[in-house]
């Protein structure tokens, strides 16, 4: 899962929602609890004037019902003095309603006692002002508690995830090949401990992988170069012989060349393991690792009808290994001379990029996305299945890019990008 969002801004986010939903909920209720209490007020008011108007008309039938801004009364049958209800309450039941004449609410209590209908109107304007004003306030306070909420859980957060702060720099701060200081004893035992202990231990077995890494790698180069050394020195002494037939030479020359490869390949690789330090190196001529790569290959087609050709655009300077880049440009080239048996190779190399482009054996479509893994062998592969997997983390350890584009039977033309010193 991938947050978007820091720890702080989310805990704060969650203290505003919550905040927010609680006083919500109270707005709600305390909304419902006034209406609700508003409401059974009217209706005893409403009933309390009903049963004063009903008892003073049983004193003096002539007493007009109430005629006021709040209050209005009305008797069915009407006598010839007073004013006939309105058509729109005249079908109500005994009990109490509620209508809407024209603009206005009412809460209606109609009665019934000897033969005549009794009407009790009361106007909820004001009422309903105060419920729409009520709900405004209330609005503004559930805004009012979110944004305190949000404000005091940004305080909060900041002091709550402190511990984790300081634990994150302290382990960036960290060098991958040392050990680290003692970082769990600095933090409490509780969830930051743990995970600070937790910590400290991966980066303990991780220094301690690299001693040992370091280590195998420093025994390695001294046990490589030194039957590496005297294979080469041998068919040094051999090729001194010039009595020695040509064919013997020559053998003795891919053998030299064998061994050339060979303690190159373990320069390199041994520099890919040890930390980057490019910036301390010289850059290196691109052009004329190019140059030695394809007169070194040139073996490799023997007499078949090859056409190879070098187009250089520019010669610029790569800040990278030497060897490493030596590799690079070796594989690319030694596949081209490898799988192509007629046609052509063409070597261009400009400012930015470097490609070999070949009419050889090709790659089919379903191997072309996996050439780069590790160990994989195309159809036509005779290698062991490392070179352009090689290849790709050089690639990846300066940035650069590579891309292959084949189709089988016609040719593979490699794409390699880079930036110049």
């Amino acid at each position: 899962m991938r947050f978007s969002r820091s720890l702080r801004f989310r805990v704060a986010t969650a203290f505003a929602a919550i905040g927010g939903i609680i006083s919500l909920l109270m707005a709600i209720g305390l909304h419902v609890g006034v209406h609700d209490a508003g409401q059974r007020l009217i209706d005893e008011t409403l009933k309390a004037e009903m049963q004063d108007y009903l008892s003073r008309r049983s004193r003096n039938p002539h007493s007009l019902p109430p005629a006021t801004a709040t209050l209005l009364g009305y008797i069915q049958p009407a006598d010839e003095s007073e004013p006939g209800p309105p058509q729109a309450i005249v079908g109500l039941t005994a009990g109490l309603h509620e209508i809407r004449l024209g603009d206005v609410f009412y809460r209606v209590a109609v009665a019934e006692r000897a033969g005549k209908r009794y009407f009790l109107l009361y106007n909820e304007t004001l009422f309903r002002e105060k419920q729409a004003n009520l709900i405004f306030y209330l609005a503004v306070f559930v805004g009012l508690m979110a944004l305190f909420s949000g404000g005091l859980a940004l305080w909060l957060a900041e002091r709550v995830i402190e511990p984790v702060k300081e634990l994150a720099r302290r382990v960036h701060e960290v060098q991958p090949d040392s050990h680290p200081e003692r970082l769990a004893e600095d933090f409490p035992h509780d969830e930051v401990g743990e995970l600070a202990q937790t910590f400290e231990q991966s980066l303990n077995r991780l220094a301690d992988f690299i001693d040992r890494e370091r280590a195998f790698t420093a025994d390695v180069s001294h046990e490589l170069r030194t039957p590496i050394a005297v294979i080469r020195g041998a068919a040094e002494v051999l090729l001194a012989d010039e009595t020695r037939p040509e064919k013997d030479r020559r053998r003795l020359q891919r053998i030299e060349r064998g061994a050339a490869d060979m303690a190159d390949l373990s320069t390199a690789l041994l520099a890919m393991a040890r930390e980057r330090d490019d910036e301390r190196r010289a850059p290196a001529d691109l052009a004329a690792l190019i140059e030695e790569s394809r007169d070194k290959h040139q073996h490799l087609l023997g007499s078949r009808p090859v056409e190879v050709s070098l187009e250089i655009g520019a010669r610029p300077h790569i800040a990278a290994d030497p060897n490493l880049l030596a590799i690079v440009i070796n594989n690319l080239l030694r596949n081209s001379f490898t799988y192509t048996e007629r046609g052509s190779i063409r070597i261009r190399l400009d400012e930015n990029s470097l490609s070999v482009a070949d009419t050889g054996l090709g790659i089919p479509r379903e191997a072309l996305d996996k050439v780069f893994q590790r160990l994989y062998k195309g159809g036509h592969s005779q290698g062991a299945g490392i070179g352009l997997s090689l290849v790709k983390k050089i690639c990846d350890r300066y940035g650069w890019s590579i891309a292959l584009d084949s189709e089988e039977g016609q040719g593979t033309r490699a794409v390699l990008r880079f930036q110049p010193a």
